[in-house]
């Protein structure tokens, strides 16, 4: 039996506190931070965990800064406040990055203007990063010979922090903490009705996969489904005070454009944050800020046309970037929550802040918008409904999130030292080893250690280029609730975004990979994955 399997069974035959209904980062750090404070609670997703717009964020962990512009001082203090609690939390994946931004021109405001908007930025954020520093046009030349300075009348560079790994990744690492203090998830599991019996919400729920449907009993109902909070209550008869409108964004990810790790930012041609973010071995550039009327949204040649044109325009690329240097794309809506039912509003200027509504009388919560930078106080504010809706919180002062502590990780590295772990991938990896594995798994990067010492060959790679081992893939297949090979090579791992489909489907190792995943099923899921 899988950890799906028995998941989904339990979800059938146990009664829980709380039912969360998403799998995105709120749904993800709803379950982590009530599991780790010992409320009985569930988790399910209709797809895979972060399937949505958790895996389509720019992978950056910021304070806000374009929220200065419209005068949202106390959201960027609170965001500002939240990049630095990820920062110390996750110091492996949370980390400073500079931002190296560029004034045309023209544009709306000075460039030394932009500039004090920094270093207030800078104080807001209690200087916990690099000072901010002024870049006249020559200075911007001789910093990054990429961008092209004849329409720059000056820029700044500054700093704010991004993801090493990907958001998905660290989206499922939240719903495996859930898991490690006895919370139960299961992905690919849909509420298909719910309803509240004066006592108790029974949610039907049909498991994608098998097709069976059964009944979750629990006592409140958490809604955190994104972008789809609006038609779930709309199911279940809940309604709000708040909506969302959508906001497509969409980037492009292409071979690395410049050997320094930092983000190049830009306003593009209609007046917007244009990035492009290091990924890597790769760039990933954006991005768009459309409007939309569903979340149910794709990348248009329009969409791919704008992102070129503005990255060629800001940049001396020889020879410039056209649709056939792309690698791979990311696709998703912005939630941005709303009150009331009018249609008017200014999405563009609109802030990404989070706004927990509850119905007090039937116990369901809604979260809508949000942003990864502020997932930690979404945990936090959730707990706290929780209780005030009657729900025993035994562990309430339980530090649920970050990192493993700092003897913990410095005996992972004295062991993975000893045997010579980083000499082994030294030749394809672009980074210690040890330094991945722990930042990915934390402290079940032991057991990697362990069957590496079993069997050195696991530490190969299956997919060139992809920084994966197979011990890892084996170590996915039991903990990370791999249903479609998708699953893996595009959440769990970044593979797919870095890596041309074609190689992928080409790669040796493929099938190999398939076959520790998913056993006697191997050759089904990956004729699904290549087609």
């Amino acid at each position: 039996m899988t950890l799906r399997t028995s998941n989904v069974e339990k979800l059938r035959s146990d009664d829980f506190d709380v039912l969360i209904v998403g799998g995105g980062i709120n749904g993800a750090v709803s379950a982590a931070s009530l599991a780790g404070r010992g409320v009985r609670v569930a988790l399910i997703d209709k797809g895979d965990f972060a399937g949505g717009v958790s895996s389509n964020s720019s992978n950056l962990a910021w304070g806000g800064i374009k929220y200065l512009e419209s005068g949202e001082l106390l959201l960027v203090n609170k965001l500002c406040k939240s990049r630095n609690r990820l920062m110390h939390a996750y110091p492996s994946t949370v980390k400073e990055v500079r931002f190296l931004t560029t004034i045309q021109k023209g544009f709306r405001f000075w460039p030394f203007f932009v500039y004090l908007g920094s270093l207030l930025y800078w104080v807001i954020g209690r200087f916990e990063t690099r000072a901010p520093r002024y870049l006249p046009p020559a200075a911007i030349e001789r910093t990054e010979p990429v961008i092209d300075t004849r329409n720059a009348s000056g820029g700044l560079e500054y700093s704010d922090c991004y993801l090493y790994d990907n958001d998905a990744r660290f989206v499922f690492n939240f719903v495996r903490k859930s898991l490690n203090y006895g919370g139960i998830a299961a992905n690919y599991v849909e509420s298909v009705a719910s309803h509240h019996d004066g006592k108790r919400w029974l949610t039907q729920a049909r498991d994608v996969v098998s097709g069976d449907t059964f009944s979750i009993s629990s006592k409140v109902v958490i809604n955190a489904c994104g972008p789809e909070v609006d038609a779930y209550n709309a199911r279940v008869a809940q309604h709000t005070r708040y909506r969302h409108l959508f906001s497509k964004g969409i980037h492009l990810i292409v071979d690395r454009v410049t050997d320094n790790k930092r983000v190049l930012a830009f306003f593009a041609s209609d007046g917007r944050l244009f990035f492009m973010i290091p990924m890597g071995p790769k760039t990933c550039i954006g991005t768009t800020d459309t409007q939309e009327d569903s979340p149910a949204v794709s990348v248009t040649d329009a969409d791919r046309q704008f992102v070129l044109d503005n990255v060629n325009a800001m940049t001396d690329l020889d020879p410039p970037l056209t649709q056939a240097d792309v690698i791979a794309e990311r696709v998703g809506v912005r939630p941005l929550a709303v009150k009331g039912e009018g249609s008017d509003a200014d999405w563009v200027q609109l802030s990404r802040k989070h706004v927990v509504e509850v119905n007090e009388a039937t116990r369901h919560v809604s979260i809508f918008g949000g942003k990864l930078t502020d997932c930690l106080n979404v945990g936090d504010e959730i707990a706290q409904w929780v209780e005030r809706l009657g729900v025993a919180v035994p562990e309430k002062d339980n530090l649920w999130y970050g990192e493993p502590g700092a003897d913990l990780r410095a005996e992972f590295m004295l062991q993975a030292k000893l045997m010579q772990l980083d000499a082994l991938t030294a030749a394809s990896s672009s980074e210690p080893l040890s330094e991945r594995f722990w930042r990915r798994y934390g402290e079940s990067a032991f057991g990697l250690l362990e069957r590496i010492r079993e069997d050195k060959s696991c530490v190969e790679l299956l997919i060139e280029n992809a920084e994966y081992t197979r011990c890892e893939i084996e170590l996915a297949a039991r903990r990370e609730m791999i249903v479609k090979l998708e699953d893996f090579m595009r959440r769990r791992s970044k593979i797919e975004q870095v890596v041309r489909k074609e190689v992928i489907a080409d790669a040796p190792g493929l099938r190999e990979a398939c076959e520790i995943l998913f056993g006697d099923e191997a050759d089904e899921r990956l004729r699904e994955y290549l087609a």
